[in-house]
């Protein structure tokens, strides 16, 4: 018998070690508790250094606290006689292949397409009571951010297996109008767990709840700002995903720079406007749909009437340019913005997209209300680069011009394996394939050409607009400290760190939604 067939670490609700279906003791210490709780749920190694500044940062001797702690999940192992750590002098992290975790088997056990109601149901009772219960450490801000992103993840998930229930013909009635309950519980302003509740009360004859909650679903959404009709959605079965989104479909126009070049642009959703500066690779059509960005651009659209577009030599604009460089590109986030009326809007700038919207707004401050600058850098690699630097990235620029848009995805991993490290197979298959329907390969080396010699740095002290910086503490593109020191010398400037190693973030990693409610938040003030 395996290891993991007979132990197993509870996630959900009480954090347990249980062995052989006993409970073992766990370390009195919550601190050393939340410690091995999360080496187990990020399943990758950590840096000493890491886990000091996530839990010790204001104790006398950190790495003495954390040899401690590990002195006391070492003793834990010979309870199990099972390694259910390891470590050495940089790193630390759980042998997650020794054993098994209840999450685990939500996550992947229950498939949400080919469950039986049975099944759905069992993971929505397994998922009921959350995510590490009793672990709360208050005083552990970064700690305290990354648990509430987790348990954010897991809610979500339990929305997903709810609203697979209720699609079901096969669950009774009464089951289904408690899972409706408990949804719309979970999620109070998702219009489809309240159009499926409506939907529900009304299949089952409760007329007067009906009434009484279709009153209160007004006001509620009326007061959030959200547009939601409770006639529209008492229907004789629950709302599709399709019927119950807020969004529109996004419009696609085309428009022309002064000096011919037709570049495509798409908004979408209703409110105050936010236009994203176009970063490399981009389609309009492809990334909407895309199992990378679209759920971030949906959130997005949600708030805002989200703008965007692709850059020349990319996407659905023109392809056969004479120019990439850094001045064509802000002229070309300017072109975009000029077929608006507005007379101010905040901006979203990502990676390369970043130096285009300081750029920009340093040009025209009038123009700007506010920065969002995600995964950023103010100077190109040639900028300062040793002659081994130089070397390195001509090689690469040399093999993309082979390698671009080949069928053998080898040389497009480069890229994505640096851009998105915890991806899944299918998110990075899907990023090989959407490399190559971006743009050519000479262009692709046209833009890491132009990437290079990128400098904004001697107009970041002259950026007006407040400015929020965001960047991935793991980020392999463009290290985390690059965006701290970016922060420093734009005035005034906040400064976010995600907890994730992606430049790209994904759409089930937690850094995706701090990142949407930090965009929120600093937008509505």
């Amino acid at each position: 018998m395996a290891a993991q067939d007979f132990v197993r670490i509870q996630l959900l609700s009480d954090f347990q070690l249980v062995n052989l279906q006993k409970t073992i003791e766990l370390p009195k210490s919550k601190k050393t508790r939340a410690l091995l709780a999360y080496l187990v749920i990020t399943g990758r190694p950590q840096r000493r250094e890491r886990l000091c500044e996530l839990f010790w940062e204001d104790a006398k001797d950190p790495k003495g606290a954390l040899r401690w702690s590990l002195s006391q999940l070492k003793s834990l192992q010979s309870a199990v006689d099972l390694d259910i750590i390891e470590a050495d002098r940089e790193r630390v992290s759980a042998k997650i292949g020794n054993f098994s975790t209840d999450l685990a088997a939500l996550l992947t056990a229950n498939d949400v397409a080919t469950a039986s109601h049975e099944q759905l149901f069992e993971a929505i009772e397994a998922s009921r009571h959350g995510l590490l219960s009793g672990l709360d450490l208050p005083n552990l801000p970064a700690f305290t951010e990354w648990l509430g992103g987790e348990r954010a993840r897991v809610d979500d998930l339990r929305s997903r297996l709810m609203s697979a229930y209720l699609d079901l013909a096969g669950p009774p009635i009464d089951s289904k109008l408690m899972v409706a309950r408990e949804w719309l519980d979970l999620k109070p302003y998702n219009t489809a767990a309240a159009g499926a509740y409506l939907a529900l009360l009304r299949q089952a004859g409760r007329l007067t709840e009906l009434n009484t909650l279709s009153n209160d679903l007004r006001a509620r959404f009326e007061t959030a700002e959200i547009q939601f009709d409770p006639k529209e959605h008492v229907k004789s079965e629950p709302l599709s995903a399709e019927e119950a989104s807020p969004l529109q479909k996004q419009k696609i126009r085309l428009c022309k720079t002064s000096n011919g070049i037709t570049l495509a642009y798409a908004e979408v959703g209703e409110g105050p406007p936010l236009v994203k500066a176009a970063n490399w690779l981009s389609h309009l059509e492809l990334d909407w749909t895309a199992p990378i960005w679209s759920p971030l651009f949906r959130d997005l659209a949600r708030d805002f009437r989200f703008i965007r577009y692709d850059e020349r030599g990319n996407g659905l604009s023109d392809w056969d340019v004479s120019e990439l460089s850094q001045s064509v590109f802000v002229r070309d986030l300017e072109t975009v913005i000029d077929q608006f009326d507005y007379n101010r809007v905040p901006l979203l700038g990502i990676s390369q997209g970043v130096a285009v919207c300081i750029d920009y707004a340093v040009a025209y401050p009038e123009r700007v209300s506010k920065l969002v600058l995600f995964g950023g850098y103010p100077k190109g690699w040639r900028i300062d680069a040793t002659p081994e630097v130089i070397a390195s990235r001509e090689a690469i620029m040399t093999l993309t011009r082979s390698g671009w848009g080949q069928e053998n995805p080898a040389y497009r991993n480069i890229f994505s394996s640096t851009f998105m490290p915890s991806a899944t197979p299918d998110q990075l298959s899907w990023f090989n394939d959407f490399q190559r329907q971006t743009t050519s390969p000479e262009n692709a080396v046209r833009f890491l050409s132009a990437f290079a010699d990128i400098d904004v740095r001697d107009k970041l002290s002259q950026v007006q607009a407040p400015t929020l910086i965001i960047h991935s503490r793991g980020d392999q593109r463009i290290d985390w400290a690059v965006g701290r020191d970016m922060a420093a010398a734009i005035p005034n400037a906040e400064f976010l760190t995600l907890e994730s190693d992606n430049h790209l973030l994904l759409e089930d990693e937690p850094a995706a939604d701090v990142f949407i409610s930090a965009v929120r938040e600093f937008l509505r003030n």
